[in-house]
């Protein structure tokens, strides 16, 4: 049986660069890597601490996978799950500058957490573990 070791999201997203920027300058995350390495970029690598999320510009996408064409890139059911320290900070830091969708709560399983959308769409969930 094998071992699976690491688990990154793969974003089809339908502009890269406003994408690229939202988790940049708004979520802090690193650009790793982009290909091509200037404007107009069809991949990014980015990563903040040991999350690491890819994207992918969807035109790009469904050149290489022509079944996805006219598919919505977004369907129901995904979304990131991402745990954080400094929670209510973030949460501070993101409102008003990404889209709210789950307001931060205390849940009853021990998790702190607050949701937002990417501008594709795909919803995030920080979540910080408490008491």
């Amino acid at each position: 049986m094998p071992t699976f070791t690491k688990n990154t999201p793969n974003l089809i997203v339908s502009d890269l660069n406003r994408s690229l920027a939202f988790y940049r300058d708004v979520l802090g995350f690193s650009v790793v890597t982009t290909v091509p390495d200037k404007p107009p970029f069809v991949f990014a690598m980015l990563q903040s601490g040991a999350v690491e999320i890819f994207l992918n510009d969807a035109a790009a996408a469904i050149k290489e996978h022509p079944a996805w064409a006219g598919q919505p890139m977004v369907a129901f059911g995904h979304s990131l799950f991402i745990e954080v320290d400094g929670i209510d900070d973030l949460h501070a830091r993101l409102v008003g500058r990404a889209p709210v969708w789950m307001p931060i709560v205390t849940q009853w399983y021990g998790m702190r957490e607050f949701g937002v959308a990417d501008p594709d769409g795909y919803l995030i969930t920080f979540a910080q573990r408490v008491g």
